[in-house]
């Protein structure tokens, strides 16, 4: 099983600024959720913790080792989508200048491509490849400090388009589930449930 959390709050998420591949750290309020994410998570009996190398993952990553007595190990293919242009301008101020780019955003399909950046397809790819690496290279839970966008693409294939409809909290942790390692045919129905 893998155990897909999304770092603690920064500045930027509090002020809904576009992140990307931006550096932040964790501000007081996504230090304490990293805190209450390895709490919530001690009893899965964790075995790995993965992370993207970005800074406010791997600080949520540390907090939660700590407490987990695991250590992060980065997979680069973790990181954010690069949201390209968007990059450090608040959602308010993309919604205006762009109005129509920014909906295209909000009803996202895999072909949608941020500005300057890189499309969903191309990060779902990653995020897959990420996954079933670490699927191959772990016997037990694992859990995969990462980012909103990559949760995301990490769901792709067990939930569909719905996926991109999630908004993940920051803290906030979700399971994946094991029908997520084989692509989802076109058109076929959504797996429910533990996915048994």
């Amino acid at each position: 099983m893998i155990l897909l959390a999304r770092h603690g709050e920064t500045d930027d998420n509090r002020a809904r600024r576009f992140q990307g591949r931006r550096n932040p750290p964790l501000n007081e309020t996504g230090r304490a959720q990293a805190r209450e994410l390895a709490a919530g998570v001690r009893d899965e009996r964790v075995v790995a913790l993965y992370v993207s190398p970005l800074a406010r993952a791997w600080e949520t990553a540390s907090i939660a080792g700590e407490v987990l007595g695991l250590e992060p190990l980065p997979d680069e293919r973790l990181v954010e989508v690069d949201v390209g242009d968007w990059a450090g301008r608040l959602h308010d101020e993309v919604a205006a200048a762009e109005p129509q780019a920014y909906q295209d955003w909000v009803d996202a399909d895999e072909e949608f491509r941020f500005p300057g950046g890189e499309s969903i397809g191309e990060q779902h790819k990653r995020v897959a490849a990420a996954v079933e690496d670490i699927r191959a290279a772990v016997d037990g839970p694992a859990l995969v400090v990462c980012h909103g966008g990559t949760i995301r693409a990490a769901l792709l294939d067990a939930l569909g388009s719905d996926a991109l409809a999630l908004r993940p909290a920051n803290g906030s942790v979700h399971r994946l589930p094991a029908c997520a390692r084989r692509p989802r045919r076109p058109g076929a129905p959504v797996a429910g449930g533990d996915c048994v």
